[in-house]
Parts: C-alpha cells; sequence; structure tokens
C-alpha cells in the first residue's frame, strides 16, 4: 500500500510542478511518458494490494479455527473433569453443576473469542476497503486531470497552426 501511496503521492508532484501553458486559462504541460509510466507502475502495484486485503481473510479464518479449537479442548477438559467428578460417589451432584458452570463459562469465552476476532478482521478489511478505495479515487482523479492536460495541450497546438 506503501508504494501504491508514494507513486500517487509522485503523479501530485508531477501535477504540481507542471510548467503553465500561456493563454490557456491555467492549463499546464506535463511529460506524458513519466505520468504514463507512474500509473503503469500503480497498476502494477494493486494486484499485490489485493493479496493482502485476501491475506488478511485468510488469516480471519484461521483466527476462527483456532477459537474453535481451543474450545473444543476446553469443552473436552471440562467433560472429563465432569466425569471424573461424577465417578466421586459423595460429590456427584457438586461436580456436575461445577462441569456445567465449566461448560458454560467456555462457551461464553469462545463466543466472546469469535466475536472478537470478527470485529477485528471486519475492522481491519473496512481500512484496507477504505484505503483501497481512496487511492482508487486519486488515480482517477489524477487521470481525468491527465486527460483534460492533453486534450487542452492538443487543442492549442490545433490553435497554432
Amino acid at each position: 500500500m506503501k508504494r501504491v501511496e508514494e507513486l500517487i503521492a509522485e503523479l501530485q508532484d508531477i501535477m504540481n510542478d507542471a510548467k503553465a501553458v500561456p493563454l490557456t486559462g491555467g492549463k499546464s504541460l506535463v511529460d506524458t511518458e513519466q505520468v504514463l509510466d507512474i500509473l503503469d507502475e500503480i497498476s502494477d502495484s494493486l494486484p499485490s494490494e489485493i493479496r493482502q486485503a485476501k491475506n488478511i481473510v485468510a488469516d480471519r479464518s484461521q483466527i476462527i479455527a483456532e477459537a474453535k479449537k481451543e474450545s473444543e479442548d476446553i469443552i473436552r477438559a471440562a467433560e472429563e473433569r465432569k466425569q471424573q467428578l461424577v465417578n466421586q460417589n459423595e460429590i456427584v451432584r457438586a461436580a456436575h453443576a461445577q462441569a456445567t458452570e465449566i461448560i458454560n463459562d467456555a462457551k461464553a469465552k469462545t463466543s466472546d473469542m469469535r466475536k472478537a476476532a470478527s470485529e477485528f478482521v471486519e475492522d481491519i478489511m473496512k481500512k484496507t476497503d477504505d484505503a483501497i478505495t481512496s487511492q482508487l479515487t486519486e488515480l482517477r482523479k489524477t487521470r481525468q486531470n491527465i486527460k483534460m492536460t492533453q486534450k487542452t495541450s492538443a487543442g492549442n497546438n490545433n490553435i497554432a497552426m
């Protein structure tokens, strides 16, 4: 993402440093080849940005899978503990209540972990989406400015002839 931002900043610098063409109402002259090269680099960089977003989605799945495994381990341990307590005659009722509490606590923790993981991943995805959208908007504005500059330059060249 950093590379795309740097390239957009470079385009902005080119546009800001462009020499004004007299009698054109503020139109400027830019090196089209240089601008197109930068746009090509941006286009080449965007697939890596998209891959990063996909990796974040994959990480979300992994986090949820790990949380599910951990919750299953907690539940299995609680069930084993429950069975051990049930086997002891004098504390059967206490063991059952304690095991149920452990299971409920494990389920609640699992639910909280899943929710937190989902919120974390959703936040990262939204930030990534916002950054890519912002960069794409800037790219489109820059391309439009270049097109307008080219049309103006072409029109001025025709007038001068």
